[in-house]
């Protein structure tokens, strides 16, 4: 596949081999990796951790990636892709697992948990909200490492790779209600935006984090005037100061957030929380009074919704109407576009599996990598996250003390 018609356009091939701002010469490496790409199998899970084009980095430097036929498809990565990239193609997933590293998207089935054997290092989301204790207790049985996408931190102390899925859902959000908004049959035949002579679509966000941000930058963009509500002052101060310019910002009051809800066109839903369910902000009296052909996007629907009117929905069948207005509830909006969000985690995870090989091994790496130390919840059959231990009421011990008994 021509890197062209792909739509990549990251960072050069050097890049991988230093992740520092400064490109410096590619060290002998003093290890070499085996790593292993399942096919995703949670529904409506089309994301891969690794594209063609890192993987070939790896390859490259001498690392072996096994990688289960038919995985990229829904990521419009074909097999030759992979193979071209120096990959071993493999045909069931029990192959696949006898890779030392594992890079999976979605937590693993209770079948994929079967494979699982001492010493691994798994790579996935966690996905709290949907856990249960059975699923932790597996995992320690099998004395694994396991490190959470989503608990991750860089050098800056954010979480990159939510940061990046954030964009994604930000930027997607809108297209999504541009769609529905002039659909014949789920929105009332308007364009998206602004245009001479004609009113702009008035835009309600509800929270200023990262999807707030990309949804107000994807919405101006496209001309529409925006309002944006949140309960912090700090994330509105914050998110004018990013976006150089003055929109309407507001802490949540109800009966402020109600008159802006009655005269939208699209409201998204962009609330998230730092753990569990996010809190229920408009409630269904206040979506049966917005406009008739009106769009809901509710983002936050990963943590139950912000709508009280929210209900799970699927990329097969992702909207719904009540009074009369669209509602938009699929969790997991980057994996509606999952070529570019693949290559979004390509971008990190290739220079972290770089540098594991280039020290020795995963154990090495996290002594020296603070950020993605933060992101193990199991080393070694222990549960070294604090908050799922004592929800989960499993026994924990810190990460640190592990590692320096290591």
């Amino acid at each position: 596949m021509e890197q062209g018609g792909s739509g990549y356009h990251g960072p050069s091939k050097s890049w991988y081999f230093s992740p520092q701002e400064e490109m410096l010469e590619v060290k002998k490496k003093k290890g070499k990796l085996v790593i292993g790409i399942p096919a995703e199998t949670t529904l409506d899970e089309n994301r891969l951790a690794l594209a063609p084009e890192a993987a070939a980095i790896l390859t490259e430097n001498g690392h072996t990636i096994l990688v289960q036929s038919r995985a990229g498809i829904n990521a419009f990565f074909p097999d030759k892709d992979y193979a071209e990239a120096g990959c071993e193609l493999v045909y069931s997933a029990g192959e696949v697992f006898k890779a030392d590293i594992i890079l999976k998207v979605a937590p693993l089935s209770d079948k994929e948990l079967e494979y699982l054997r001492p010493g691994q290092v798994l790579f996935s989301t966690v996905a709290l909200p949907t856990q249960k204790q059975a699923y932790f207790r597996k995992l320690m049985a099998r004395k694994v490492t396991a490190i959470a996408f989503e608990f991750i931190r860089d050098k800056a102390n954010s979480f990159p790779l939510l940061r990046s899925m954030s964009e994604i859902a930000g930027n997607t959000a809108i297209l999504i209600a541009s769609e529905y908004l002039s659909h014949k049959d789920y929105g009332k035949g308007r364009m998206f935006g602004g245009l001479s002579g004609i009113t702009p679509s008035e835009v309600v966000i509800i929270g200023a984090g990262t999807v707030g941000e990309y949804a107000v930058r994807a919405a101006m963009g496209l001309g529409a005037s925006v309002k944006v509500f949140d309960p912090s002052v700090y994330k509105l101060r914050r998110l004018q100061n990013n976006l150089g310019i003055r929109v309407f910002a507001s802490i949540i009051q109800p009966k402020l957030l109600l008159k802006a809800l009655k005269t939208a066109d699209v409201a998204i839903g962009a609330v998230h929380s730092s753990w569990g369910r996010t809190p229920v902000i408009v409630t269904e009296e206040m979506v049966s009074r917005m406009k008739k052909g009106s769009v809901i996007v509710d983002v936050s629907i990963d943590q139950g919704g912000c709508f009280e009117t929210s209900t799970i929905t699927t990329h097969s069948d992702p909207v719904f109407q009540k009074f009369g207005i669209t509602h938009y509830c699929v969790p997991n909006i980057a994996s509606r576009v999952p070529n570019t969000a693949s290559y979004a985690f390509s971008n990190f995870f290739a220079p972290v599996l770089l540098n594991i090989g280039e020290v020795g091994g995963a154990e090495n790496m996290l002594k020296r990598d603070p950020g993605v130390r933060q992101g193990v919840y199991l080393f070694n059959g222990t549960i070294t996250n604090q908050y799922i231990g004592e929800f989960f009421q499993l026994p924990y011990q810190d990460i640190d003390l592990l590692m320096a008994a290591f």
